[in-house]
């Protein structure tokens, strides 16, 4: 079977417009809105939104000796984003682009997202990062025969999987608990957060005396598109073996490999 690459964004870079209304907040305040949005999907990062200059509150920017540069987007300059006595470092950026790229980015201000406070597409807050409108996810449930293993041993086997199927990555399967080893998975501190999926609780794999963090997910707050694969145990392609109807799966290979 031949091997597929998964990567974040598997699109060539595209700078466009998007029809959704987009706000950002820091300290209280507003610190840009437009409903004439850019969006840039670069291959291999996520996507960035960009407000043209005039829909950005200008006034709580301030000059940042920092600067960058990349060979797609050209050289950039960053600003300090400061509300009363709260300021975010380095956390809005202005690229003047590079000749022969054909973007137009010197009209538009970017923001770090995690260096603001709230992000809104309409009246709806969003998270983690900008979502793509080329990115699809699908789940659906299936009476396929799934088994995961670990090290030769089975971390869980069902046939009642629900399958979550998400442009530009491998197919990712869940169980419900009763068809896990609970036993062998621990609950972690760590919760990771998707925009299009929702929250995640971290589980670990205890077996003895070894632990591998990360190989399994619970979704307990999974966003209203997702709610299907809410309490069902998810788990990491890349690093274990999983076999589908009797046949073992090859491993993905992704950024997360």
């Amino acid at each position: 079977m031949p091997e597929t690459k998964y990567t974040i964004s598997p699109h060539s870079s595209e700078f466009g417009p998007s029809p959704r209304w987009v706000r950002v907040y820091f300290n209280g305040q507003m610190i840009a809105g437009s409903k004439s949005m850019m969006l840039l999907r670069e291959k291999d990062h996520l996507p960035v939104y960009y407000f043209p200059k005039q829909d950005v509150r200008m006034d709580f920017l301030q000059p940042s000796d920092h600067k960058t540069h990349s060979d797609y987007k050209g050289d950039g300059v960053f600003w300090h984003v400061q509300v009363d006595n709260k300021i975010a470092n380095n956390a809005a950026f202005i690229f003047h682009s590079s000749s022969g790229t054909g973007l137009k980015l010197e009209d538009y201000v970017a923001f770090e997202w995690n260096k603001m406070d709230a992000w809104f597409e309409e009246d709806e807050e969003i998270f983690v990062y900008a979502r793509d409108p080329h990115k699809r996810v699908d789940v659906i449930q299936s009476s396929r025969h799934i088994k995961v293993v670990h090290n030769g041993i089975t971390l869980g086997e069902t046939k009642r999987p629900t399958l979550l199927f998400e442009t530009g990555l491998p197919t990712r399967y869940y169980m419900p608990k009763h068809d896990a080893h609970m036993d062998l998975l621990q609950r972690t501190d760590t919760v990771s957060r998707c925009p299009y999926k929702g929250e995640a609780n971290i589980y670990t794999v205890k077996i003895d005396d070894s632990q591998n963090e990360g190989l399994a997910w619970i979704y307990r707050f999974p966003t209203l598109e997702c709610t299907k694969i809410q309490g069902l145990v998810g788990f990491f392609n890349e690093k274990l073996d999983i076999y589908e109807d009797g046949i073992l799966l090859p491993r993905p290979k992704t950024v997360w490999s």
